[in-house]
């Protein structure tokens, strides 16, 4: 308790071993299990109001997607970003007024707004480094004193949840080390440590009939109409070029499908499944010859597994305008980040999302969760090989791609590669409100706001297909944009009445699949995990259960820490 960040560090290999004996007996008033966006700010924020906290990060690297590649801010609106996440943001404004944080680039080099998107004036900044973003996070909780931070330890998903009737009162990780606590926060991007203390939850995609909705399910025509009458661009983006073959032998479905082809059509229009939108890996690149890591070809390479990649180059009849939105021609959102590098993102047909290939990561075993992600690296890692270096490539996609590479200098791999793996969606929590198409669009408004989405619902694809006419195509996506920013309420974060009374879920809460593709970015993780803490040390001030909180004092005090809710 008490030790500052950096000793923390220092005493690690100690801990890792010790910290069973160390921390036993001690019952924290704050538990949380993840070390996301989400966890980060609430133990930041409970730790301001008092409260003793314990963040417990499965892996070794704090923050998640914010700290793991995702540096082109998903913003939707700036003003709807309040407290602990805008300091964030004025924070990463703070790191780059240092003229020692460019040390690959000069800052005037950088190009105002079209990147950092900036204002003139403003005081924030939305675009960062992963090395930035973890430094920042890493400086916030060092200046807190009520925080206890391990890493590498994996809750017991069999038994690892004690509870009497429907209060939790202690967490056991694989390892046997026990944390008591007085609130519990599953922050993780799974939902492990709800799942395994019994909450309701779902997976996949409801039906539009579950909540009335337009844009769940299946999606395959190419526009839709949401409930507001716009139209949703649905199966129009991020498609395979036309007449694109998916048999291993061309015109011969005898020969069997290409890899990552799912047998049969995409269901039936607006119906359910169990599908989740992909998952990648989100790349930090650099063209700085110094800080470069060529891309390489992984062990197992298979040049089948990109045929489709290969087939959508060579069915394009102009490669300058291969696509019917957004022109370019290489499958890629390379999004320009501070020090020559980049966010870079999945674009078009055949990119970086490994299509369908996540489908049991939710639920499978650690072990499994492993082998799956070790198979989106071998995958991605296979793509970028192939853009930058293989002989059916376009000579112009080649030599742009091949100019890029991993930085030596940003994640713990000695390849460049990051550990987190863009976990999109996972488990949802079911409780008493479900967050649904309805709020996003503004036709229902919740009572209790915590905080504010502004983000359209978006999803990525879910699966690959073979259609009516024997050509591939892909199916999921779902862009469509929002009425304006809006509430998130206080019990999606909480779980029904009776199933656990002092348990908060800020990432995997309750909503269905259309709106948790709205939800779903950092800076509202963030929001929704400050609100989390907030409502945590009320709950323990009060000496209530966190479903006996009055959201009168509840929002008295989310406005006082400068949270956004209307």
């Amino acid at each position: 308790m008490g030790l500052t960040l950096n000793k923390r560090f220092a005493l690690l290999g100690f801990l890792a071993f010790f910290s069973p004996f160390l921390l036993v007996g001690q019952t924290y008033d704050l538990v949380i299990y993840g070390g996301t966006s989400a966890g980060v700010a609430a133990a930041i924020q409970a730790s301001r109001m008092g409260k003793t906290v314990i963040l417990i990060e499965p892996g070794q690297r704090l923050g998640g997607l914010t700290t793991g590649g995702l540096g082109q801010t998903d913003i939707g609106n700036k003003q709807a970003i309040g407290g602990i996440s805008r300091e964030f943001y004025e924070r990463v404004y703070q790191y780059y007024e240092r003229p020692e944080n460019w040390n690959w680039q000069d800052k005037e080099d950088y190009k105002g707004v079209a990147y950092s998107r900036t204002e003139e004036g403003e005081k924030s900044r939305w675009t960062f480094e992963p090395s930035a973003a973890l430094s920042i996070y890493k400086n916030m909780l060092d200046a807190e004193h009520h925080i206890t931070i391990v890493y590498g330890e994996r809750l017991n998903r069999a038994s690892g949840v004690v509870k009497e009737g429907a209060t939790i009162r202690s967490i056991s990780m694989e390892n046997g080390s026990d944390y008591k606590g007085r609130v519990f926060m599953d922050a993780t991007y799974e939902g492990d440590l709800m799942a395994t203390a019994g909450v309701s939850y779902t997976l996949g995609r409801e039906s539009n009939q579950t909540y009335d909705e337009t844009l769940n399910g299946v999606q395959a025509h190419r526009y839709n109409v949401s409930l507001r009458g716009n139209v949703a661009r649905n199966a129009r983006n991020h498609e395979f070029v036309d007449r694109v073959d998916p048999y291993v032998i061309k015109g011969e479905p005898s020969s069997g499908l290409l890899p990552y082809i799912k047998e049969g059509g995409p269901g039936v229009e607006g119906e359910g499944d169990h599908h989740i939108q992909a998952y990648c890996y989100r790349m930090c690149l650099t063209d700085h010859p110094d800080n470069r890591i060529p891309f390489e070809k992984p062990e197992g390479y298979d040049t089948l597994n990109y045929e489709l990649l290969f087939r959508n180059f060579e069915a394009a009849d102009d490669l300058e305008n291969m696509y019917t939105y957004g022109g370019g021609f290489i499958p890629w959102a390379n999004s320009a980040m501070p020090n020559r590098k980049t966010d870079t993102n999945n674009k078009y047909g055949f990119s970086t999302d490994f299509i369908g290939q996540n489908y049991e990561y939710p639920e499978t075993s650690y072990e499994d969760r492993e082998k799956i992600a070790q198979a989106h690296l071998d995958y991605q890692k296979g793509l970028m090989w192939t853009l930058a270096y293989h002989p059916r490539i376009p000579d112009k996609v080649r030599e742009e791609v091949s100019q890029w590479g991993t930085c030596k200098d940003e994640f713990e791999r000695e390849d460049g590669w990051p550990s987190q793996l863009y976990i999109r969606e996972a488990r949802r929590m079911v409780s008493d409100l479900v967050m649904t198409q309805h709020h996003c669009e503004g036709l229902e408004v919740v009572e209790d706001p915590i905080g504010l989405a502004a983000y359209g619902m978006d999803s990525h694809h879910t699966q690959r297909y073979v259609d009516a006419n024997g050509f591939v195509q892909n199916e999921g996506n779902m862009q469509s944009s929002v009425a304006g920013p809006y509430p998130v309420g206080y019990r999606s974060i909480i779980p029904k009445q009776g199933e656990a009374d002092n348990l908060l879920v800020p990432v995997c809460l309750s909503s269905t699949h259309v709106a948790f593709g709205s939800i779903r970015m950092e800076p509202v993780f963030m929001v929704l995990g400050q609100s989390a803490a907030i409502a945590a040390a009320l709950s323990l001030e009060e000496d209530m259960k966190l479903h006996e909180l009055p959201y009168a004092k509840l929002k008295e005090s989310l406005i006082n820490y400068g949270q956004r809710i209307e």
